[in-house]
């Protein structure tokens, strides 16, 4: 059968008509997927070693190098991540993880001891994409507490375990598990043995001004848009025996929302818990509108000074923006970008 050159055309129109709008469509959404993605390819890391201690000039250079190397070595740990497309949750339990292995920080091995002379060590981690959060308290025997609160978030129904419910759950994760002697330094049993001669009988309250450092943390954004935040800590030098501080309560110490930004507070625990600092700071940015700067230093330069608490938080919003305000002498920080902009500082 002969094909007329009328029927052709009508067969051109008809196939015109169901097969390009469909294709047309489909180059618009990939079009459309690919347009999302260069937007996100800005990534922010923001680390801290703890607020508090040295007023300038009292460190010797050699001792500035050695806390600024191992900061800037923290930051390429969780850097290198974010940079490959790694969630910003890797990324800040990385960071951590690296500190707690550091024993120049007061978290994980070289914390500060307790009334008893122990490591008593505290951590939470949370997904500002998920809203899930992990924290552990009073460990003794995890080697690295911020991977335990990840496996709370991760692996339980819970929040929050403490102490030796929270060891059990570690071994049967295949954490690396110590003896508590592991975490004892050198310097830092002096330390206590001083603070011990002091007030021999009593802990030492709260005087995070007596070390050189406290907390670590780190906030992340990663190339997906998506915010983390993580805390680890040994306390307060002379604490008492099952004391437990801001680190590992979620909304004081540790916060993350993507709608607003992912919040690491280092300081006097017991006024940050009181007042909530991570949640209100990212409160003041969801229900006030306050842009990030000025609400972390409401937060640490106006609500907490005026109580006269000592301390400070590191911050990264949704956009990328950061923010690092402490009120005390110093404070052990500093941050990344997409870029290759990075910084690290003490005071």
């Amino acid at each position: 059968m002969k094909i007329s050159t009328l029927h052709l055309i009508f067969l051109a129109v008809l196939i015109s008509v169901l097969i390009l709008p469909g294709a047309i469509f489909a180059q618009q959404e990939t079009a459309a997927s690919i347009a999302v993605n260069p937007a996100q390819q800005k990534w922010v890391l923001v680390i801290h070693g703890g607020a508090g201690g040295p007023v300038k000039g009292t460190m010797s250079a050699a001792e500035e190098k050695a806390y600024l190397s191992k900061l800037d070595e923290a930051l390429k740990v969780g850097g290198a991540i974010l940079s490959a497309g790694g969630t910003s949750m890797d990324a800040v339990e990385s960071a951590v993880r690296f500190m707690e292995d550091c024993p120049l920080f007061n978290a994980g091995k070289g914390a500060v001891l307790n009334e008893n002379g122990k490591a008593e060590l505290d951590a939470a981690i949370m997904d500002g994409r998920t809203g899930m959060a992990g924290s552990v308290a009073g460990v003794t025997t995890i080697k690295n507490p911020v991977t335990a609160a990840r496996r709370v978030m991760e692996k339980t129904n819970h929040v929050m375990l403490v102490g030796g419910g929270a060891e059990k759950f570690a071994k049967t994760q295949g954490l690396e598990m110590v003896d508590p002697s592991y975490f004892i330094t050198p310097a830092r049993l002096d330390a206590w043995k001083k603070s011990r001669e002091v007030q021999p009988k009593t802990p030492v309250k709260t005087q995070p001004s007596m070390e050189k450092h406290g907390t670590v943390g780190a906030v992340a954004l990663d190339q997906q848009g998506n915010l983390a935040a993580a805390t680890s800590t040994g306390g307060l030098m002379g604490k008492m025996a099952g004391r437990v501080g801001d680190s590992p309560i979620i909304g004081s110490g540790t916060y993350a929302n993507n709608k607003t930004c992912a919040v690491s507070a280092t300081g006097h625990g017991e006024f940050f818990m009181r007042n909530v600092v991570a949640y209100d700071l990212s409160a003041l940015m969801e229900y006030r509108g306050m842009p990030l700067e000025e609400a972390g230093k409401m937060e640490i330069m106006e609500k907490l000074k005026n109580l006269k608490a000592d301390g400070g938080l590191i911050a990264v919003d949704r956009e990328g923006n950061i923010t690092m305000p402490f009120n005390t002498n110093a404070m052990f920080r500093g941050f990344m970008r997409s870029g290759g902009e990075q910084q690290t500082a003490i005071y």
